[in-house]
């Protein structure tokens, strides 16, 4: 027990926010099309291509924030292929989410060996990743040092998404139109509300920001591609969602706590215990918190509705 507790060092502390970034960025995405009525469980599928692109965006240009502009664009095509099927063809959003997953996994263990003539994980000494930032005064702080300096730009941005995300959907008139057409579709058209257009967005949107939360995976913390890497963390952001009921600040926390469940599994294997009941943490803790609260939990009208 006192190793354990020796553990819980700054290696910890800036692991947190490292290991929360993609979740809550994928999640970001989710809190928009949530808002607009779509039910996006295609997370996962974009966060891989995304994790996939921006490495080969890094690899073939040298420069990682290539990779990260790369990554992006991946994940994007990836969300307008998603949103031509469930907005404009009427497809189920279940259906096609899943779908969705399966073909990212699909296409990146296929292009893998395609592409780098490996197979399972990719690896190149000219991956230097995106570098950590080290805020002056703040870095030197026993606490908030460790917590919050020595992160990559994403992280940051993270944050900043988040704020402006929040003044966005609570505080501006595209906002308002935005959660119009998420709660009454028909009555926003009939205000002149371009619903379908505010439903593109948000699903293009939400291809960027899984993009980003995919290519903090590969080159924000690891600098390498691992099949299926996502593993499992657009599902835990689907959660978020609804655990959080698509507000930003509620989504965030969630986030953050779910970060905190991967960090934690990560120092409970440097004091002994069996990885493969450490890596099951971050999910076993998801499903809990899922099955004690989600019956209090009251999400946006339509967003499940197909």
């Amino acid at each position: 027990m006192e190793a354990f507790f020796a553990s819980l060092n700054a290696n910890f502390l800036n692991s947190l926010f490292r290991f929360a970034t993609p979740v809550l960025l994928a999640a970001l995405g989710g809190i928009l099309c949530a808002r607009v009525g779509v039910f996006n469980i295609a997370l996962e599928g974009m966060m891989l291509t995304g994790a996939f692109t921006a490495v080969a965006g890094e690899y073939y240009s040298g420069d990682p924030w290539i990779g990260v502009l790369s990554g992006c664009l991946g994940a994007a095509v990836l969300a307008l292929i998603y949103a031509i099927l469930v907005i404009t063809l009427k497809g189920n959003e279940v259906v096609v989410g899943i779908a969705t997953n399966l073909f990212a996994s699909g296409l990146t263990t296929f292009l893998l060996p395609a592409m780098f003539h490996v197979k399972g994980k990719f690896f190149d000494p000219r991956l230097v990743g995106l570098s950590n930032i080290k805020i002056p005064v703040l870095h030197e702080l026993p606490f908030l040092g460790p917590l919050l300096s020595g992160q990559t730009v994403l992280v940051y941005l993270t944050w900043l998404l988040y704020i402006l995300a929040g003044i966005m959907l609570f505080r501006t008139a595209l906002g308002l139109r935005l959660r119009g057409v998420g709660e009454q579709p028909l009555a926003a058209a009939t205000l002149g509300v371009k619903v379908n257009a505010f439903r593109y967005m948000a699903v293009l949107l939400s291809g960027i920001f899984c993009g980003l939360a995919g290519a903090q995976l590969s080159v924000g913390i690891v600098n390498v591609f691992v099949q299926d890497m996502a593993a499992g963390r657009g599902w835990i952001a689907v959660v978020a969602v609804l655990l959080g009921q698509a507000n930003p600040l509620g989504v965030f926390i969630t986030g953050v706590f779910f970060g905190l469940a991967d960090s934690l599994s990560l120092q409970l294997q440097g004091v002994g215990l069996a990885p493969q009941f450490t890596e099951m943490l971050p999910y076993l803790v998801t499903l809990l918190v899922f099955g004690l609260v989600r019956a209090r939990q009251k999400h946006p009208r339509s967003a499940l509705a197909n």
